[in-house]
């Protein structure tokens, strides 16, 4: 089996080398990629021993899956003109384009044509990206179970109903950069009471994952666990109540509504 990959930005990028460097499942010889950028396309097949073909129709031509690694706008643009091509070889279709439906990825192609929406994040580049996956009802169990093992190369995978697609691409994407902003903020907080900043980031990096981790393993919900730290009288309740007057979790609403309006206001741009 083939697969194709128009685009060959960071996320295309991870999500090749999850599936040859990271696994021995894929091989090289079966990935064929194209990218508006030729420099990008070819370093990413010299590193994986894939193949670079001139354009998008090339590469449907050569696939039996077809990811559509593009930006919004871009894949606006060029599905009009790759729509004869789809039309001849009738891959499964997967996009990682932010915002964009199932609905709306549906008018570009043939009629029953299998297409899978999936959103990846960042993290993928380390092999762990939180992923959210939907499918429109021509996608047989087999097709999707193939786009999971794909993408659980470059992290975990959970199927999301796309009418909460919009709520994932929040916790399972921009959220990245709200937990980078954090960290960041409190290293420098760190340096600005004397901690050198190499130091002071490593620290609390190991810490924040560690607190991920124990949410996952324990279980527990993070009042409960906030109200472990918080001794009475004690320090860590001093800046827990200095965080809630400043507003801490309302802002962080807010960022929630704003990248969710975004994203819906993308899905209903043609």
């Amino acid at each position: 089996m083939n697969f194709g990959f128009i685009g060959a930005g960071n996320m295309v990028s991870a999500i090749v080398k999850g599936m040859i460097l990271g696994t021995q499942s894929y091989e090289g010889k079966h990935i064929f990629l194209t990218s508006k950028s030729v420099t990008s396309a070819k370093k990413l097949a010299e590193q994986c021993g894939a193949n670079v073909c001139k354009t998008p129709k090339e590469v449907i031509a050569n696939s039996d899956v077809v990811i559509l690694g593009v930006k919004p706008n871009v894949l606006a643009a060029i599905l009009p003109e790759l729509q004869q091509a789809f039309a001849q070889k009738s891959p499964l279709v997967v996009s990682i384009a932010a915002g964009k439906t199932l609905d709306y990825l549906s008018g570009f192609f043939p009629e029953k044509t299998p297409i899978v929406r999936v959103m990846p994040n960042i993290n993928a580049k380390i092999g762990a990206s939180a992923t959210g996956l939907c499918a429109n009802e021509f996608v047989s169990e087999k097709q999707k179970q193939l786009v999971q093992e794909i993408f659980s190369t470059i992290g975990t995978v959970a199927e999301i109903d796309e009418s909460q697609f919009s709520i994932f691409s929040v916790i399972g994407g921009a959220s990245v950069a709200f937990a980078y902003l954090y960290m960041d903020a409190l290293a420098r907080a760190a340096v600005k009471a004397g901690m050198p900043k190499k130091q002071a980031l490593q620290l609390t990096a190991e810490t924040v994952l560690g607190s991920a981790k124990m949410i996952l393993k324990s279980g527990e919900a993070p009042w409960p666990l906030i109200d472990q730290v918080c001794s009475p009288g004690g320090t860590t309740i001093e800046g827990v109540t200095a965080l809630q007057a400043g507003g801490f979790e309302a802002t962080l609403v807010k960022a929630f509504d704003a990248v969710l309006a975004k994203d819906k206001a993308i899905g209903e741009k043609k």
